[in-house]
């Protein structure tokens, strides 16, 4: 009984640790999970363009605050940053991230 009491004591630290978000991250992510379900008519309606900006202001901060790569959120689509983020991750450390972004157009 008392192995039970420890285990879930431990399992209770490692995750609460794990769960702490900054507050303006958390604004940012609340922003993104506003649209949660929501479908759009095209790329041109409202609400789809309102959900690719704060998708896109979510991803540059995560890429700054992981990689220390400043990205402007009008230059990139919010699908285009997630597939940069990935490749960010998957990146050797000796290769430059400039080799990365080639392969992206930019949009002004």
């Amino acid at each position: 009984m008392k192995w039970k009491w420890i285990l879930f004591a431990a399992i209770l630290c490692l995750t609460g640790g794990v769960c702490q978000v900054q507050s303006s991250e958390k604004d940012l992510l609340s922003q993104v999970w506003a649209y949660n379900g929501k479908s759009y008519q095209g790329v041109q309606s409202p609400e789809y363009i309102s959900y690719d900006l704060a998708l896109r202001n979510y991803l540059t901060n995560q890429i700054r605050q992981r990689f220390g790569v400043s990205l402007d959120p009008k230059k990139y689509s919010g699908f285009d940053l997630l597939e940069i983020g990935s490749l960010f991750k998957c990146k050797k450390s000796s290769e430059p991230f400039d080799l990365f972004l080639k392969g992206f157009p930019k949009h002004p």
